[in-house]
């Protein structure tokens, strides 16, 4: 379920933005929803973490390396650096 939030712009900002929506193809409402959604995506750091988790793994796989490869590599890297 969706609630209304109200905020308050400059008329000049709201034309633009207006403007910016339909030719888009998109009402402002839907433009605003977007951008906020991708505002908080970009600054939830939860979100970018798993992202980037997720990322690591398909690399990873990718390259067909396992999780005793891993633990190996962290191995000779402590032994290294002990």
């Amino acid at each position: 379920m969706t609630t209304q939030m109200i905020i308050r712009v400059e008329p000049g900002l709201k034309n633009k933005i207006s403007q910016l929506a339909k030719s888009e193809g998109k009402n402002l409402s839907q433009l605003v929803r977007e951008l906020l959604e991708n505002y908080t995506k970009e600054r939830d750091m939860g979100a970018y973490i798993d992202n980037l988790w997720d990322k690591i793994g398909c690399k990873l796989s990718e390259n067909n390396i396992s999780d005793s490869s891993i633990e190996d590599a962290i191995r000779e890297v402590r032994r290294q650096n002990a």
